[in-house]
């Protein structure tokens, strides 16, 4: 299997892009990013679209070996009336099944990165979810995903599959709330143990935040926007963040804050902040 070799640094997240799917990712890529998020959700995601954009991309010269490409198992809760799979089977050959389905979608014989896209249960972990886990790892060992993780995870569940699970997690994806400490009991886990957190909505779910004199203060000395000292902010306590800004611009501006650089009192300061 062929691939992008290491973790990405910054993802381009295509939720809610519905049409326009295609052309954003094209866009994203052009603009420098080398991962795309994606899963098989209609209700949320236009997983064939970022596939026919990997089409396009590969006939422009760009590999899919240059690419990051994660997608996601959704349970039959996150899902509308259009199911990527028997909702009746047993749940190990309904994660085959999806991940089958994704796999034709995106024009690929592997990806990066396969995530359970949330628990079943919202305390703990039960049957269902080892089930699952367990069909994930087998994703794993067929050597079809270099990566496999979990989102919208609460510490005490990444704890337990930490714990008990064969394979454990190697990426956590969390929506992040600067009024739940930026999901610090999670994200300590995963630097305990070398999972990739993977911090999503960090300006949509923070938006007083951005706007916060601290972080318009750090944004004036840096010449920049406050989104742009959020995201500095998140790599620099160890997030690797998503935008799904539907903008080139703001696409390169985002791509700009690697050559920023944020204060230890800078980055306690935005901690600090409750949103």
């Amino acid at each position: 299997m062929e691939g992008a070799s290491t973790p990405p640094t910054f993802i381009y997240g295509t939720a809610w892009k519905k049409d326009a799917t295609a052309g954003l990712v094209m866009t994203a890529v052009g603009a420098g990013f080398n991962a795309i998020d994606t899963a098989n959700q209609p209700r949320h995601y236009d997983e064939p679209l970022v596939g026919e954009a990997l089409k396009a991309l590969a006939d422009e010269g760009i590999a899919r070996s240059s690419l990051f490409i994660q997608t996601k198992f959704t349970p039959i809760d996150g899902q509308d009336h259009r199911v990527p799979y028997d909702p009746e089977l047993e749940l190990k050959n309904q994660v085959a099944q999806s991940f089958e389905s994704s796999l034709r979608h995106l024009h690929t014989d592997y990806v990066d990165s396969y995530l359970l896209h949330g628990p079943y249960s919202s305390n703990g972990l039960g049957t269902s979810d080892w089930e699952v886990w367990g069909a994930i790892e087998e994703i794993h060992r067929s050597g079809r995903t270099r990566m496999i993780g979990i989102s919208n995870v609460n510490a005490e569940q990444l704890n337990q599959l930490v714990t008990n699970a064969s394979i454990k997690p190697m990426v956590v994806q969390s929506r992040c709330y600067a009024n739940r400490g930026w999901d610090r009991k999670v994200r300590e886990t995963c630097r305990e143990h070398g999972i990739v957190y993977q911090g999503f909505s960090l300006l949509t779910a923070n938006r007083n935040v951005v706007r916060h004199p601290i972080v318009l203060s750090i944004a004036r000395r840096l010449g920049v926007q406050g989104e742009q000292v959020i995201f500095r902010f998140a790599m620099q306590v160890g997030m690797v963040p998503l935008t799904g800004t539907t903008n080139e611009v703001h696409m390169r501006e985002d791509l700009g804050v690697f050559k920023l650089q944020l204060t230890p009192d800078e980055v306690n300061l935005i901690e600090s902040i409750e949103g």
